[in-house]
C-alpha cells in the first residue's frame, strides 16, 4: 500500500479544507448524514460479513456488540454528523488578544490541526465520528481501522467520500487504509512528514504500541477501569440503578464500571442487594474477603482484577474502612478514565472531586455518560486520559491547535 501518496493526497486536501466556510462543511456534514442512511442496506450487508469472520474467529460477546451495526447504530452516526454540522466552527476563534506597550496587537487564534490519522479497533461507528469531527475542524483525516471492521470501514468510507464528490469537496479529506497488514500500520506510524498529530483508540494493547512506536506526536486515549465508589452516605435508591447501568447497559465500553468500592459501614446491608440486582444480570463478581463473605457466589479477587478492564459481565469488590482508604484504592488503579461516587454528603462529594485523579468524576450519575454525544459535542474522537492538550472527551475544539496573527505598523526589535 502507497502509505506516501496518501499522506501526499491528505497533505492536498488540508490546504482546500481550510479555506472552505463554515456553511460549506456544515452543508457536507448533513449531506454525508443522509448518504449514510440512504446507504444503510449497503453498509449492513457489508457489516454482516465482519460479524460472520468474528463469530467464527472466537470473538468475545463484548467485543461483538462493538462490530455490530444495525439500523439504529447507522442512524444514531448520522444523527452525530447532523448534531457536528450544528455546532460552532472552532476554526479562527480568537482565544487571547492584547496589545504590548510597543503597538505590537497580538492575536492567539484556533486553527486546524491540518492532517489527522486515527488508528482504531472494531467500532465502526468511530469512521463516521471520526470524520464529521476532523471535517468540522477543518482536518483532512487518514483512518486505520482493525482488520475485524474492515469491510464496514470501507462501507462507511465510501458513502461519506461519495457525499463530498456530490458536494464538490475533495474525497481525500477522509481516507481509509484498507490492509490489515501490521507492517502497514506500523509505517502509518512513521508517517510524520504528512502526519501532524496521531490518535489511537482501542485497547491498552494498541494505545501502548502507538505511544512507544509512532514519530508522529501523540494524543493518547486509554482504556477504562471506571470505578464506582458507595460512600457511607450513598442512598441505596440511587446507588443500585447507576451501578446496573454503568456494568450491564453495554458492556464493550470503555465508560463501563468495571471496578465496584464500597464502604465498610454499608456493605453489609448494599452488597448482597447489589449481588440480587447484578446476579439476576449474570454478572461475575469478583471481591475481597469482606465481599466475598456477604455475596455467595463471589470469586476472590487477584491484584489483576482491581486494574482490569474486563469488557465483559464482570466486576471486582473492594470494600474499605474510610473515603481516603477509596480515594487511594481508586487513583492506585484506575485508567485516569472516568470514576463516580455515590453520596448524600456534599463534603465527602467535594472531596472526591477534587482528589480523584481522572478525565471525568461524577457525583450520583452512571460512568456511560463519559462521551462526547452526553456532553453535547455531536460525537467524539475518543477519552483523552492524558493531561497534554486535551483530556476527556474529545469534541471538535479539542482537533485544533492555535497560532499566533501579530500586527505591527513598522515596528522593530
Amino acid at each position: 500500500m502507497d502509505l506516501i501518496r496518501m499522506g501526499q493526497k491528505a497533505a492536498a486536501a488540508k490546504y482546500e479544507l481550510q479555506r472552505l466556510t463554515s456553511e460549506k462543511k456544515s452543508h457536507a456534514l448533513r449531506a454525508a448524514a443522509k448518504e449514510l442512511i440512504a446507504d444503510s442496506s449497503i453498509i449492513l450487508e457489508e457489516n454482516a460479513k465482519d460479524i460472520k469472520q468474528g463469530e467464527e474467529n472466537g470473538m468475545p460477546p463484548g467485543m461483538l456488540d462493538r462490530l455490530r451495526l444495525n439500523k439504529e447504530r447507522i442512524a444514531a452516526m448520522a444523527e452525530g454528523l447532523e448534531q457536528v454540522a450544528e455546532l460552532a466552527d472552532p476554526v479562527g476563534e480568537v482565544m487571547e488578544e492584547f496589545m504590548r506597550p510597543n503597538g505590537l496587537k497580538i492575536r492567539k487564534v484556533r486553527v486546524p490541526f491540518g492532517v489527522i490519522g486515527i488508528i482504531y479497533e472494531s467500532r465502526p461507528n468511530v469512521t463516521a465520528d471520526a470524520f464529521g469531527l476532523c471535517f468540522k475542524a477543518g482536518n483532512a483525516v487518514i483512518l486505520k481501522g482493525g482488520s475485524d471492521a474492515l469491510k464496514s470501514n470501507a462501507a462507511i468510507t465510501a458513502s461519506i467520500r461519495n457525499a463530498l464528490r456530490k458536494n464538490g469537496i475533495c474525497q481525500d479529506a477522509l481516507q481509509l487504509i484498507e490492509s490489515a497488514d501490521r507492517e502497514v500500520t506500523s509505517r502509518f506510524m512513521k508517517l510524520n512528514q504528512y502526519v501532524d498529530v496521531l490518535i489511537p483508540r482501542g485497547g491498552s494493547g494498541l494505545i501502548r504500541s502507538v505511544v512507544e512506536n509512532s514519530t508522529i506526536p501523540v494524543i493518547e486515549t486509554g482504556t477504562g477501569n471506571c470505578h464506582i465508589y458507595v460512600d457511607e452516605y450513598a442512598d441505596f435508591n440511587k446507588a443500585l440503578p447507576i451501578i446496573i447501568n454503568a456494568k450491564t447497559q453495554r458492556i464493550g465500553v470503555c465508560n463501563a464500571c468495571e471496578s465496584l468500592v464500597v464502604h465498610r459501614a454499608i456493605a453489609d446491608s448494599f452488597l448482597p442487594e447489589l449481588a440480587q440486582a447484578l446476579q439476576s444480570r449474570n454478572v461475575e463478581m469478583r471481591g475481597d474477603e469482606i465481599a466475598c463473605g456477604l455475596i455467595g457466589d463471589a470469586r476472590e479477587a487477584t491484584e489483576e482484577d482491581y486494574g482490569k478492564e474486563y469488557l465483559d459481565y464482570i466486576i471486582s469488590i473492594k470494600t474499605v474502612e474510610t473515603m481516603e482508604e477509596a480515594i487511594a484504592h481508586i487513583n492506585k488503579y484506575n485508567t485516569k478514565h472516568s470514576e463516580a461516587i455515590i453520596t448524600e454528603n456534599k463534603k465527602n462529594a467535594e472531596t472526591f472531586l477534587n482528589e480523584i485523579d481522572a478525565a471525568c468524576v461524577y457525583v450520583n450519575a452512571s460512568t456511560r455518560f463519559t462521551d462526547g454525544f452526553e456532553f453535547g459535542f455531536g460525537a467524539e474522537i475518543g477519552i483523552s486520559t492524558q493531561k497534554m492538550h486535551a483530556r476527556g472527551p474529545m469534541g471538535v475544539k479539542e482537533l485544533t491547535s492555535y497560532k499566533y496573527l501579530i500586527e505591527g505598523e513598522g515596528q522593530i526589535r
